[in-house]
């Protein structure tokens, strides 16, 4: 279903760690007359409640079927560790996988990181969610690898987070049903792509459309006008339709700076 078939607002869900507030607000001063709302969905039901067509579009995380949905990745996430305040982890800025090999690591059922093998030694039982698993760290039991939102989301006074290297990243996109991209759908991509109000594909209201010009009347008026601002400019009106002045091309910037290259060894003490 594509076209004008709308709802009488827009439902879009969004899994934790996301943060929509600078689209919304976006799309609150271009589209007042068609309500948002907002829909907390956990990330294994997410896609579900975009196929159900419970939400109209949401943000979550990949990787998604893409057989009914369709997706534009906007981000990748840093990955951290998160242990407790006194561990010995905390001392540094940075981590590698490699240096949790004899650590518990706590790996809830609710994970967003598409391991292949997660590191460290497994614990007895799987915890249900994100959360649970933190109460467990805050415990003494074990660690924990999530994206760095979620580690803000869920912050702890007793619990720190660490970069680490080496491990999955999650992915953040835009996803949708592929037969149900409305123009409401449309709007908000526009919105999340950076698109402004007038590249955007956006419905134009009535007013907009009877005040843009047309027809051969308002193109002979503007031609009319066109002429007789040549005619008015003289000589200085030719030089201005003529060749820039020689001898200026365009300025070339500074090159950027090369990056290190360096390689990764033990892990980086902090200051």
């Amino acid at each position: 279903m594509t076209g004008s078939e709308t709802s009488p607002s827009f439902r879009l869900a969004y899994v934790p760690g996301v943060t929509p507030a600078k689209w919304v607000r976006i799309w609150n001063e271009r589209l007042p007359d068609v309500p948002l709302t907002l829909h907390q969905v956990s990330a294994g039901e997410a896609a579900e409640v975009l196929r159900s067509g419970a939400a109209d579009a949401g943000f979550l995380r990949l990787p998604v079927d893409r057989t009914e949905l369709s997706a534009i990745p906007l981000y990748t996430e840093t990955s951290v560790v998160v242990v407790p305040k006194d561990h010995l982890i905390a001392a540094f800025d940075e981590v590698s996988v490699d240096d949790l090999a004899d650590e518990i690591l706590q790996h809830p059922l609710d994970d967003t990181l598409d391991w292949e093998r997660p590191p460290g030694r497994p614990a007895i039982e799987r915890p249900a969610t994100t959360p649970d698993a933190l109460e467990l760290v805050a415990a003494g039991v074990g660690l924990l690898i999530v994206p760095q939102s979620l580690a803000r989301l869920y912050h702890r006074r007793d619990l720190v987070y660490r970069t680490i290297t080496g491990a999955p990243q999650s992915q953040v996109a835009l996803s949708w049903r592929e037969d149900r991209t409305t123009d409401q759908v449309e709007d908000f991509i526009g919105i999340v792509r950076g698109r402004t109000v007038n590249s955007s594909r956006g419905r134009r209201t009535a007013e907009e459309a009877q005040q843009k010009p047309s027809g051969k009347k308002d193109q002979k008026e503007h031609k009319g006008q066109k002429g007789q601002q040549g005619q008015s400019g003289g000589k200085g009106g030719g030089a201005a339709r003529g060749k820039a002045p020689a001898g200026r091309g365009p300025r070339r910037g500074a090159g950027a700076a090369a990056k290190d290259a360096g390689g990764r060894g033990r892990p980086r003490r902090r200051s």
